[in-house]
């Protein structure tokens, strides 16, 4: 038992820091999780709805992007056929 307590008094500081090091893990740990039910909450709050509206609009706008897509083929397909001819 006295070698225990001899042990730990020299190496007191290197204990306290481990254990200091392991209290901050922790807490990170405690902090994500939060963070981590914060962001399901907010999700399971918004619902389906919110997620399939989101979901529309992003549609939309590849639609309109596909559109403009074809039409710009078009118009170089036809520059390269005037020019080919």
């Amino acid at each position: 038992m006295t070698e225990l307590v001899s042990w730990f008094k020299q190496n007191s500081t290197f204990v306290i820091a481990q254990g200091l090091v392991l209290a901050t893990a922790i807490g990170g740990l405690i902090v994500y999780y939060v963070n981590m039910e914060a962001r399901v909450s907010i999700m399971e709050s918004r619902g389906a709805s919110y997620t399939v509206e989101r979901l529309g609009r992003i549609d939309e706008r590849l639609t309109v992007l596909e559109q403009q897509t074809s039409k710009n083929a078009a118009s170089i397909e036809r520059i390269v056929d005037k020019l080919t001819k």
